[in-house]
């Protein structure tokens, strides 16, 4: 595998797990004010839910890469 897959699939990783991440711990707001989303949250933490989704992304690509490096998951076989 290049390094330019390597990115790209570590780049498909994070988003998809992003998206998982993204619900965990939201609190609704209770009294949203005028012009606030009645389900936005309270406190969204983007900056610690992007560092767990690093730490997650770069765990499921190492293991991709192992398995891809070892022949066992290949996609020269369908």
């Amino acid at each position: 595998m290049s390094w330019a897959t390597g990115v790209m699939v570590y780049l498909v990783i994070w988003w998809t797990v992003l998206f998982a991440v993204l619900p965990l711990g939201v609190k609704r707001v209770e009294n949203p004010g005028r012009g606030q989303e009645v389900g936005s949250p309270e406190r969204p933490q983007l900056v610690r839910k992007a560092i767990i989704t690093s730490i997650v992304a770069a765990v499921v690509w190492i293991v991709f890469f192992l398995l891809h490096e070892s022949d066992i998951f290949s996609f020269r076989d369908f």
